[in-house]
């Protein structure tokens, strides 16, 4: 029986099909390019920043208070009263509310008059608790932003170390395949062979503990962003420069998050002495109330003032104003020593951030072209017959353990960049040069 299609036919079909299967894998894989481009700094502390529920608390708080705020500025609710007085509990007249001329049916209204100074100062105690919130929700938006940078960071130096140790495990493989040549060939001995093959093993242990460190990294900036562990990362910012003056640490660290809610603390507390002071003024009541008796008899109205009596004024009003001004006096010393710690703190951070600026120009001038020079220098006598391969591989571990250290120093370096880099929020970031 004939085939239903010619060769050429069913040639051109499997070629139309391949088309089609390659550019469905084309598609796809731009889908999910498309679907997970490289994580930047900037969009993982966005992420961090929406996703905090600390943040979203802070800003509930801010609300309460100033609700608060409103209300503590209005006058106290008036007070309705009602009752019978004087009602016969015996005799012809027991529990009759109409028989005996003293009894009244009573209903009554009072109000506390507050001076408008507390009122006003009440107010500004809740708006001032709302401003120290604020303050507080920037601290935490510096926070977060601030570990998230950090958790960035680890992640991205964990990778390029991790990168590193597999580089130096594909060296090792090569080396015992050179080694186990050399020796069968007699060119070479079994111990260069053994030892090669106890540098791949300390190799993979070192590439193994590196991994998990990326790995831990990965989960750590999950727990910020949401997104997977090992989401792709986009290349770093500068971190080569300061979004501050290190000469003038006074001027930068006076609004720093921690400041500005110590400085609110401090408000409130002069505030509640304001209070203690205005408390030394007493607040009124008035009161009024209608009277109804027996239809024999006329109704009558009282009216009443109520004033309280401060009468041991120097144990209980000044005592406390005593207090409220001392507690005033503590905040703001709370609040310079904080920013005398603050400015020594960073000082030393810039410090050194400054001097690991110097060191990793020194590894990469210096240092690392040596160490790379001394490698090919062993690996060119080795193959002239003048070295051995144990002298090869330990040029190879000092040369690594060197780009190890350097990577490991600039890691350093970018933490606390971060660190100093994000004292406030919102700091913009440049990408590398």
């Amino acid at each position: 029986m004939l085939s239903r299609f010619s060769a050429p036919g069913r040639a051109r079909s499997r070629h139309a099909g391949a088309k089609r299967l390659l550019w469905l894998c084309a598609a796809l894989c731009g889908v999910v390019s498309a679907a997970e481009p490289p994580l930047t700094l900037a969009e993982a502390q966005r992420l961090a920043v929406s996703r905090s529920l600390q943040l979203q608390g802070q800003q509930r708080a801010v609300s309460a208070s100033r609700e608060m705020a409103v209300a503590a500025g209005q006058l106290p609710d008036p007070v309705l009263s009602a009752g019978i007085d004087n009602l016969p509990v015996s005799g012809e007249d027991r529990y009759r509310t109409g028989a005996d001329f003293m009894t009244m049916r009573r209903i009554g209204l009072s109000q506390e008059l507050t001076s408008g100074d507390k009122r006003r100062l009440r107010a500004a105690r809740y708006e001032g608790e709302a401003q120290k919130t604020l303050a507080e929700q920037e601290l935490t938006h510096a926070a977060v932003e601030r570990d998230t940078a950090l958790a960035w960071l680890d992640r991205y130096y964990a990778q390029a170390a991790t990168a590193l140790a597999a580089q130096l495990v594909s060296q090792s493989q090569l080396e015992i395949a050179a080694a186990d040549s050399a020796y069968r060939s007699s060119r070479g001995s079994q111990s260069d062979a053994l030892s090669a093959r106890a540098s791949l093993v300390l190799a993979q242990d070192r590439a193994a503990d590196l991994s998990r460190r990326e790995r831990v990294a990965g989960i750590q900036l999950a727990r910020w962003t949401g997104l997977a562990a090992d989401a792709p990362l986009a290349e770093k910012p500068d971190i080569a420069a300061l979004p501050f003056d290190p000469d003038g640490l006074t001027t930068a660290l006076a609004h720093h998050p921690d400041i500005t809610v110590m400085k609110a603390q401090a408000d409130i507390a002069r505030i509640d002495a304001n209070l203690a002071k205005a408390a030394r003024g007493t607040d009124w009541t008035v009161s009024v109330a209608f009277q109804q008796r027996g239809g024999a008899y006329s109704n009558m109205v009282s009216v009443g003032l109520s004033v309280p009596l401060q009468w041991d004024r120097k144990n209980r009003q000044d005592r406390e104003l005593a207090a409220k001004l001392a507690l005033a006096d503590q905040a703001d010393a709370d609040r310079d020593e904080a920013l005398r710690s603050h400015q020594a703190e960073v000082a030393a951070m810039v410090e050194e951030w400054r001097s690991n600026r110097q060191r990793q120009d020194r590894y990469r001038q210096e240092l690392l072209p040596l160490s790379t020079s001394r490698a090919e220098a062993v690996l060119a006598a080795y193959r002239g017959g003048k070295a051995s391969l144990a002298d090869v591989l330990a040029a190879r571990r000092s040369d690594t353990e060197a780009r190890l250290q350097a990577l490991q120093l600039e890691a350093d370096t970018a933490r606390l960049w971060a660190q100093l880099n994000f004292l406030q929020p919102g700091r913009p970031l440049k990408e590398a040069p």
